[in-house]
Order: C-alpha cells, then structure tokens, then sequence
C-alpha cells in the first residue's frame, strides 16, 4: 500500500510531480511506470485510473483527478461499460491517435497504441478551436502544461499536445508501447465454431519480437499519418496548382522584447497585395501567405512561389516532377535557411532579436519545406471485414482519413471531431448493433466533417461530447442507408486495387445530340421576328438580326428590336456582345467582325457562343413570355454579378463609337502571347480575348481572374488593383516595410483607382442607345424610388463600388434620412429598410469584429446584427466624433459583458488556473506591475476580436485561393480534350456527318463543364471582394481607434484632420460593402426566381 497522503517525503507525490513535468516521450513512460512500481499498481484501463486514485491521495492529483471523474461521469460513457470488454488496436501517437485512444478508454474499452517513435520533436504549431480549448482544459491540459491557452493564446506546438494527450492516456489505463512500426493485418485461420490457436484479428508488426504480435483486437482505429491507411480503403485526390510550403522554428527566449512582437494570425495575398509586394521588393522574396505563432519557439509557416525560390538559389534546378523537384540534393540548404530567416524578419518588422534557429529531433536546423500541391482523403471512414466468422471494424482518423490544408488551421479540430465520431462508432459497434447500420452511421457523419468550422459547429460547446448529435447541428444519423455501404463490409481477403478511381477524370461522351436540339431551340425562340429565317449555324446569324431576336424573345427590356439596323452589322453584334456581357454575364467567344462575317470555320464558335444562352434562358418557347424581364438563372448570376463590377466607361465608349479595329478582336490570337486559341480555352475581357493563364499583371505578372483587374484603355495593358496606375515604387523604409498586419492600412486608406474592380475612372455606367436613359432620382429622394426597376440605384450603387479612396465628394453620399425613420423598398419586397446614424452605422460596422466562434452561455445565445443596407450623409460625420465619447462608453459596456463570458470554464477551474499560472504569466507578460495598466481589459477584448477576426479572413482566403487553383487545373483537363476535338472538327479531311456531329456534341458538353466551372470560380472572386472590403475596413478601423483614444487636449490640428479623414474613408467601406451586399441579395433573389 501507498505512504500515507499527509506524510512529508512520500516518493509518490515526487515521482508524480516528475511526470507532470516531464518534457519527453521516454522521459514521460518512463516516470509512469515508475509511478506504478512505487504504488504497486498494475493492469490497464479504467481499473488502473481508480487505483491511481485511490493510492494517490496527493493534493495535486486530486485537482486532476476531479477533471477526469467529471470527464468519466459524462453518460455516453455508461459509467466506463459502454464498451467493456472491447479490445481496440491504435496506431499512431499523433494527438488525434492519442485523443481518440482517451475516448476508447473512457467507454471502457481495453486500449494498446502503437508508435513507430520513440520521441515527441515536431515544434511545429497548431491552430486551436474553442472548442479545442475547451476539451483540453476539461482533460486537466493546464496541469501539464500551465501556458496552455493563456491570455489570448489559441494555439500549441504539437509536441506539448502529444505530451498533454500521452500523460492523460497513460492514467486512464491506455497501453502504449513505442518503437513498434504496424504493417499490416493477420487475419484469424481458424473456423467459427471450432477450437483453434488464433481466434481472433491480430497485427504484423516490427520488430516480430514484440509481445503484441499475439494481441487479438475487434477494433483498429488508425492514425498512422497521410501515407499510411490499411488495406480495403480507397483514396480520393484533389490537385492544386504548385503549392510549396515553409516551415521554420527559432529558438524562443521569452525576453521582453519577444513577448512585445505581434503574432500574425495569418495574411494573404488574395487580400493584402501591397504587403507581399513590399517583401518582393525588398528581398525577392515571393509568397503567398504567411503565419506567425508563439509557442515554445517562434513558429512560422509561408507558401512560396517556385520561381522566388529558384532567382534565391533554394531551389537549384527547375523540374516538372514535383518530388524531384523538391528531393534534398536540389535543394540548397543554406539558401533555404537564409530565405526563411529573411521572410521571418521582414514580416515582423525587424522586431525579433537573434533570431536562432531551433533543432529538430535530428540536430539540424528545423526548417523544412514540402508540398501540397495534391491533397488527398478517404472515400470512407470505416469498414468491416470479416474472416472465417471473426469481424474487426476499421476506422480512421487525423490525416490518413482526411489530410489538412494547413492554411486553414482545421488540422486538430476537425481530428479530434474525426477521433470523437470514431468513438462513438465503436460505442454502437459494442452496444451490438448491425454492422452495416453502424458503416451507414459513421459515413453519414463523414460527411459533415470537410466542412467543419467554428461557425457551423454548435456554439454551446460546453455540451459536446461523442455524441454526434451535441456537434453538428440538425445532423442527420440516416442520410446514408445500410443498403449504400454493402461495399464496406469486405469478406475473406482483401485484393489491393492500387488503380486510380477515374472518378475525376473528366468524360466526354455527351448524351443526346446536343447541336441539333440548340439549333431547334434557337429556330423556335426567334420565330416570327420580321427578317430573321435561323437554319443554320452561319450564315443565319451575319446581320445581328437573330441574335438580337434571341435576346429580346427573353429581355425586351434590353434590346429594340425594331431600331435594329440590319446594314450595321458591325455595330450592331458589337452592341449584342457588349449586352450580353454586362447583362447575361456571357463572354464572348467570337469579335464583332467575325459575328458580322460568318465563316464555316467560325461555325464552332458560334456554337459554343449561343450554348450559353440556351443554358440561361432553355425554357420551352412555347410558353408565353412574362411581361416581366427573365432573369439569368443560377447558374450565371455570379458571372453576372462580376461583369457589373467591372462595368468602366470604356464599355460604354464603345456603345457610342463606331468600333475600331484592334489586334485583340482577332478570336483566335491570343492578345498577350498571340498563340493560337482554341475555345474551350478562350477567355475575353475588354474585347480581348486569351488563354487564361496569360492574363497576367503588366508589371508583377500576377494571375488575374475576371471580376479583379483593372485594364488601361492608353495603352491597351491589363494591371492588378495594386498596380493601376503604375506607382513610381513600391518600396517602403524599413520602419513602414513590415508593419503587419497593420501594413496594408495605407494602401487600405488610399486605394489605388480600379481597386475595386474597375480599370478606369469610375462612372456611371451608360446605357446602350437602343434603351431609353433611366431618369435621375429627384434631390433628397432615395436612389430606388425614382422607378420600378432597380436601374437607378444599381447606377448609383456602381459608382460607390469603384469609388476610388480618397477625397469624399458630397454627391456620392445619397443623403440621410432622419434618425429613427423608415421606409418600404421596392426591391426588398416589402422589406423595411433602416437608415441609421453615422455613430450608429460605425458602431454596427466596429461588431464584424466579433467572432461568432466564441463560446457563449446556452441561455444568452449571441447576438447576430441583421444585414442592413445603410447610408450616411457626409455632413453628419462631425457628428460620430462628437458622440466617441458615448461609443467608448458603449463599448466598454459590451467589453464588460464579454469578459464575464469569455471564459466557459467554471469558477472553481478559473480560481485554480489562476492559482496555479496566472499569476506568473501575468509577470512574464508584464514585467513591470504598471504595465498591466496600459492594457485594460476592453484593450485586450478588441486586440482578441480583431486577431479572431484576421484569423477567419485568412482562413476564408486560403479556402478560396485552394478551390481557385484546384478549378484551375480542371479547367486544364478541360482544355486538353476541347483542343483535341476542335482539331478534329476543324481537320480539312471531311469525316462522316454522324462523327462530326458527335464530336460536336461533346465539345459542348466540355463548354457546359467550363461554364459550371466559370460560375463557381466567380462565386468564390466575389467573396475575394468581400475579403478585400473587409481587410480595409479593419484596417481603418484599427486607425481611428487610434487618434479617438488620444485625449481632445493632446490632439493637433494635422491629428484632427487624419481623424475626419479616415473617418469618411471607413464610412465609404462601409457603404461599398452594403452595396456589395444589397447585389448579392438581388443575385440570390434571381436565382430564386429562376
């Protein structure tokens, strides 16, 4: 028996204190085993954990021990039976293997983990969610590792979590054994029923010396890494563009002068052009994104560009293999260490001292750098087999079932959610339910979990637990049936198929004949026009006649037919085309002037072209067409939407112009590399048409994308937001270089013309002379009441979007309505529109910062402003500065409320953290006691939310750069095949009428991919608007904050007028993105409509 509790010196309490603080894997089994041996305890599972207790009497361990029991005592667990008698196999020490060993072992279950390690050495840090936090803590993760979370921390470096997870797996009774490599698995050999010496599943394993080679399991639960998933299951892979990711570590001494550097919860390009630019510039470092963490070392993480890598040297040699590429003999190292280092001092301003590099497990330097170009995942998440009537059930979790986009942060979030699904799994496999029942289950979950985040996750995340019904809300148990994963339930053995599934191979067999029923369609919808007689897919369409027919069958509203002038044909299709893009949002695939002279090679084009407007408007032309214009369906609102943004007056120039001959109206050249074009690959912007991947930048060559360019008309070149009009440098002094994340606030405060979008000078948007002049809304009247339609208030909406930043002129303010009234809008359907105050405005705007991921009490759910489209006058601006102090008052009020809700945990585990930490946290951070003054808690409240709130942008702007370069390499497939069969349709050698048409017909259905494609990809550029729209809000935000929290006495005239300043500039953010959400509105409403 154990020395009593109370004696001094018992070696117990010593030795438990060592595994406490134990920092190493051998270093923590060892002090466990050491532990045990002292008490006389053996065994495993939750016996071992209540013989800890009872032998441990140890006021250190009863805090702990209080945690798990109120962990244990959760009902899922049944009191620890919910799966006696179960025998699981976990491979993989990673903290999802460990998490999910925790939870078998909680359920009851007898529990061995295998690693083929022996040490914990990846410094490497990772992203938490709350409910992360809160999981941790209710393990007793701050008694392990007492920083844990601290302050405003949300992240730890995997090697402290594998730590945490180990120790607390070791005292609930999980059997872990190291060095030991799983190979593969042993089916049993003898027969049901019978006597034999192997009756059950076993492993192969390395060493064969090791005991657990005859250890019989019902369950394996792999967590092996990305490279490791057991035979039966099948791997899906999606592929991005060249994706090449830096890690590095510095060493972190915790001096004042570290502790003072800003984290950077992650930045990105696709939203923070000029920062990127500015490193370029200084360093020739080219990246795309960036992520700074304290942790136990400095931590970063970047993407860089191949050819930055290959102008510093890193990369010795360019290579089209990816693995070769990036294999050590081609790498050099000393380039490597010297390009991270530089990217590490640059980003936070020069600020880090000796910055030293950490070592990894192996003695060098931790730098490293790899690829994610390809990501892969399971195409399920379990299976059973079944071998002479002996059944094991199989699961995964962490990245052999899914592999984590590290920009994301989603690593160990959606793992442990992946570890708790698998526990509850084999929680309904012990209960005795039917296997495929339980494959049926566990896939319906599977489902949810790619598209996992804080924000659709339930909130009250207090109540999570392996239940799948407490994490995901409205989760549906049954959408896959028993019947749909027969597939999964594998008898006898199992044949390896090493094959690639073809599922995204793209096909192109195309059902029906696709052109003949086009042409039909196109006869039916332009007949009885005066002067149009369609029969073919030439010469029918030379005068403009037809197409114009077409257009105004389904919006008469855009086009007269009867002011048509068949003897312009060149003028007319080039008014047609122009229509078409800014109304229908469908590109051009052909110029005016070979519209206006058909030729039979050009037949394709045109095709391909009028393929477009059968996808929006291929409704029956016998139904009788609504007086109300049709709207474009779905599919194309966001194509759109973009071409709206781009509106500029060089579109409308050519609406009044005759057209003029230009290199780029030549369809089949390219207009930057003047190669041919083909049309499935051609894209056209500005009457220009080209391969998609040479739109570029003029000057940095960056990729630009439709709905984000902006386009010289002088001199014919197309240029980033950044670079329009050319800056005459772009280099900034070292203090101003690197101020991130605030380093964009200039740029932010003064966007460059065409930032939001437009290439020139924003004006109104003229309309086209065959369509009568909207008339202009009277003085003090709401642009939307001057006429039905929207026309007016989209012009005025237009001019706030493109607005360049700057001056505020008074007349692109609609003025403000008196506080407090309201009236009905004719586009929101009877929907109240509310005009607040420019106080009240800001105040609304300053609440985006919050994160809708912070845990909130289940009885005060958090508050959600509603979308409001709102205006401010600029004459009541004087009027915000005026009533600051009230805002301060407001929000030290709410920053109050969110202190006492900032914490989920309860108050005894509040007063035990601050017992056993704060107090020496609170004096690492704050040397000197004054010091904690200059950071009050509302000061604390707003830097949280904003760091909350640069995390979800970065997050949300590494999804959509992914998606956009995985729909990038689509759209490449894509090409390969619609060249290779515009070759064959355009080849002299006449081939047989019936292959000519098939071939046709599956080169439309190529287009119609492409033009699925079009439409997500701008889907995802107008939510690129949104990101850039809220980075300048934030950063302009952050600097008025700045001058209104100076006092009145301290403030100089030049202080005053950068206020007032920045103050009309945010009003103006504010106002373009109430504009850009009142069109996505009208875009949603639309597709509703169709």
């Amino acid at each position: 028996m154990s020395v009593p509790a109370d004696e001094p010196g018992n070696p117990a309490h010593a030795i438990f204190e060592r595994f406490l603080r134990a920092g190493e894997c051998r270093e923590v089994l060892g002090c466990f085993v050491e532990l045990c041996q002292q008490l006389g305890l053996q065994g495993s599972g939750l016996q071992l954990y209540h013989g800890l207790k009872a032998a441990l009497n140890y006021w250190n361990a009863k805090a702990l021990w209080s945690k798990l029991d109120k962990k244990a005592g959760h009902k899922d667990y049944e009191q620890g039976t919910a799966c006696a008698g179960t025998k699981c196999l976990v491979v993989g020490a990673g903290p999802c293997g460990l998490r999910a060993a925790i939870e078998l072992a909680l359920l009851g279950a007898r529990v061995v983990l295998l690693e083929k390690r022996d040490s914990f050495s990846r410094n490497n840090v990772l992203h938490l969610w709350p409910f992360t936090i809160h999981d941790l803590r209710a393990l007793g993760a701050k008694k392990f590792y007492g920083r844990f979370c601290t302050g405003t921390l949300d992240h730890i470096s995997i090697r402290q979590l594998q730590l945490i997870l180990l120790k607390v797996a070791l005292l609930l009774g999980v059997e872990v054994h190291i060095n030991v490599r799983f190979e593969g698995l042993v089916p049993p050999t003898g027969k049901a029923g019978t006597v034999s010496l192997q009756g059950g599943w076993q492993a192969v394993l390395q060493p064969s010396s090791s005991p657990l080679t005859h250890y019989e399991f019902d369950v394996l639960i792999s967590a092996g890494g990305g490279k490791f998933v057991p035979e039966g299951f099948k791997r899906k892979e999606t592929r991005g563009k060249l994706a090449i990711g830096i890690t590095t570590n510095f060493i972190n001494r915790h001096s004042r002068a570290e502790v003072e550097v800003a984290e950077i919860s992650g930045v990105a390009r696709i939203y923070n052009q000029k920062f990127f630019q500015n490193l370029y510039n200084r360093t020739g470092i080219d990246l795309e994104n960036i992520v700074y963490y304290k942790d136990d070392t400095h931590y970063f993480v970047m993407t860089a560009k191949k050819q930055s890598l290959l102008k510093k040297g890193v990369i010795l040699q360019d290579k089209a293999d990816i693995e070769s590429l990036l294999a050590p003999e081609n790498v050099n190292r000393d380039a490597l260490l010297s390009y991270a280092k530089e990217a590490a001092n640059f980003s936070t301003n020069y600020c880090l001292p000796q910055l030293e590099f950490a070592l990894n497990h192996r003695g060098l330097p931790d730098v490293d750098m790899f690829d994610f170009t390809c990501m892969t995942r399971s195409e399920n998440a379990a299976l059973v087999r079944e071998h002479n009537g002996s059944r094991v059930l199989l699961g995964l979790v962490g990245d052999c079932l899914v592999e984590p986009f590290w920009p994301l942060g989603t690593g160990v979030a959606r793992g442990f959610l992946a570890a708790f699904d698998a526990a509850w799994m084999v929680r309904r496999w012990a209960a005795g339910t039917a296997p495929l029942e339980v494959l049926a289950e566990r896939e319906s979950i599977y489902q949810r979990l790619s598209q996992t985040s804080p924000d659709n996750t339930n909130k009250n995340i207090s109540q999570y637990s392996i239940d799948p019904a407490t994490r995901y809300p409205n989760i549906n148990l049954q959408a896959i049936k028993a019947s749909q994963v027969r597939d999964l339930y594998l008898v006898g053995t199992v044949e390896v198929d090493h094959k690639r599934k073809s599922d995204n191979r793209l096909s192109t067999v195309a059902p029906g004949a696709v052109s003949e029923e086009l042409l039909s369609w196109c006869q039916a919808s332009t007949a009885g026009y005066p002067g149009v007689a369609v029969t073919n897919f030439s010469t029918s369409w030379t005068s403009g006649l037809a197409l114009c027919a077409l257009i105004h069958r389904f919006r008469p509203d855009l086009v007269d037919f009867d002011s048509v002038e068949p003897q312009d044909a060149l003028r007319t299709h080039q008014m047609l085309l122009d229509i078409a893009e800014q109304e229908l949002g469908i590109q051009p695939v052909l110029s005016s002037a070979e519209m206006a002279t058909m030729t039979e090679p050009d037949r394709l084009g045109l095709i391909t072209y009028l393929s477009h407007f059968y996808q929006i408007f291929g409704t029956s032309p016998e139904v009788e067409v609504s007086k109300k214009p049709l709207s474009p369906r779905g599919t194309r609102g966001a194509i759109l939407f973009l071409s709206k943004l781009q509106k500029s007056r060089t579109l409308a120039h050519k609406r009044t112009q005759p057209p003029r001959e230009r290199a780029g109206e030549n369809s089949d050249a390219c207009y930057f590399c003047g190669r041919r074009v083909y049309i499935v690959e051609r894209a056209s912007a500005e009457g220009r048409f080209f391969h998609r991947g040479c739109f570029q930048c003029r000057r940095c060559a960056a990729t630009l994308r439709l709905g984000d360019y902006a386009f010289d008309e002088e001199d014919g070149h197309f240029y980033c937001s950044l670079h329009y009009p050319n800056p005459a440098s772009m280099d900034l002094p070292r203090d101003e270089a690197a101020a991130l994340p605030d380093g964009d606030a200039d740029a932010a405060a003064h966007p460059p013309p065409g930032a939001g979008g437009s290439g020139v000078s924003p004006v109104a948007w003229a309309p086209s002379p065959l369509q009568p002049t909207p008339a202009a809304p009277q003085a003090g009247e709401e642009p939307g009441d001057a006429e039905d339609t929207a026309d007016t208030g989209e012009v005025e909406e237009q001019e706030l979007l493109a607005q360049p930043g700057g001056d505020v002129r008074e007349e692109e303010f609609p003025r403000a309505e008196p506080q407090g009234t309201a009236e009905e809008g004719e586009e929101s359907g009877g929907r109240r529109k509310i005009v607040l105050t420019p106080l009240e405005k800001l105040c609304l705007s300053t609440l985006n910062l919050t994160s809708e991921a912070e845990p909130e009490p289940p009885l005060k759910p958090p508050l959600k402003p509603a979308r409001l489209r709102l205006q401010a006058a600029p004459e009541a601006l004087p009027a915000l500065r005026q009533g600051q102090g009230a805002w301060k008052e407001e929000e030290e009020e709410k920053t109050d409320m969110e202190k006492d809700l900032e914490d989920s945990d309860s108050e005894e585990e509040e007063k035990e953290e601050e017992e056993d930490t704060g107090l020496g946290i609170m004096k690492e951070l704050y040397p000197d006691p004054r010091e904690e003054e200059k950071y009050p808690t509302w000061k604390r409240t707003l830097a949280r939310r904003a760091r909350e709130s640069q995390m979800k942008r970065f997050c949300r702007a590494q999804a959509i750069q992914r998606r956009l370069e995985e729909i990038e390499v689509t759209f490449r497939e894509l090409e390969q095949q619609g060249i290779k069969l515009e070759k064959l349709l355009r080849d002299e050698n006449e081939s047989p009428a019936d292959q000519q048409t098939q071939w046709t017909n599956q080169l439309l259905y190529l287009v119609q991919k492409k033009n699925n494609l079009m439409t997500e990809e701008s889907d995802l550029m107008i939510a690129v608007q949104e990101l850039k729209l809220e980075e300048q809000q934030c950063q302009l935000d952050k600097k008025l904050r700045s001058y209104m929290n100076k006092e009145d006495a301290l403030k100089t005239p030049e202080d005053e007028k950068a206020e007032q300043e920045i103050l009309k500039q945010l009003v103006e953010v504010v106002n373009k993105r109430n504009v850009l959400i009142q069109l996505q509105e009208e875009k949603r409403l639309s597709e509703l409509r169709a």
